[in-house]
């Protein structure tokens, strides 16, 4: 692919998903509506700092400044109030949101260590995709001098499918590489 996946998407895998979908209007073809990275640092409850150094990654990886997730509820077992900070995410959209999935497809998933496929389990009935990633340290833009701790993440690809099976047909056309089954 030497064009941008947004790119791709609109002049080829569309119009071959409408074919393979037996689609008879353009627009109900599925596409990605969002891409949301959501990062859980319950650490941050005991220092502060964590969600500087957890926001500043993620807007390293994405181009785009986090949002700080604050608890609903609070859970005594876990010394967790209401409205302290849990984490951060991120969501993207547009183009953005396509140029994240091609990065993530071309440069970050090959980098994650005894790679093999994602599983096909990630999907929900709407849909969509739901990654885990076990260390951020995959995303070339991080610089691992700098962490002060290898966190996971979990990346959703929101897609516009009606099921399951149009999100994997969707996914795998850009070129997702599922595990062989």
């Amino acid at each position: 692919m030497n064009n941008d996946l947004l790119t791709e998407y609109r002049k080829n895998i569309r119009p071959a998903l409408q074919k393979e979908l037996g689609l008879k209007n353009i627009m109900a073809v599925p596409q990605i509506k969002k891409v949301v990275l959501n990062v859980g640092a319950g650490e941050a409850l005991g220092n502060a700092k964590v969600l500087d150094a957890v926001s500043d990654q993620i807007a390293t990886v994405t181009g785009q400044k986090p949002v700080i997730n604050k608890a609903k509820v609070s859970i005594a077992a876990f010394k967790l109030r209401a409205g302290e900070p849990v984490g951060v995410s991120v969501t993207l959209r547009g183009k953005r949101a396509y140029d994240f999935v091609q990065r993530l497809i071309t440069i970050v998933l090959p980098r994650v260590r005894d790679f093999s496929g994602i599983s096909l389990s990630g999907f929900d009935k709407q849909g969509n995709y739901t990654l885990g990633l076990r260390e951020q340290i995959v995303f070339p833009e991080i610089e691992y001098d700098k962490i002060d701790r290898i966190r996971g993440m979990e990346i959703t690809i929101v897609t516009t499918a009606r099921n399951g099976e149009e999100g994997r047909l969707l996914l795998a056309k850009m070129g997702m590489p599922f595990k062989k089954v």
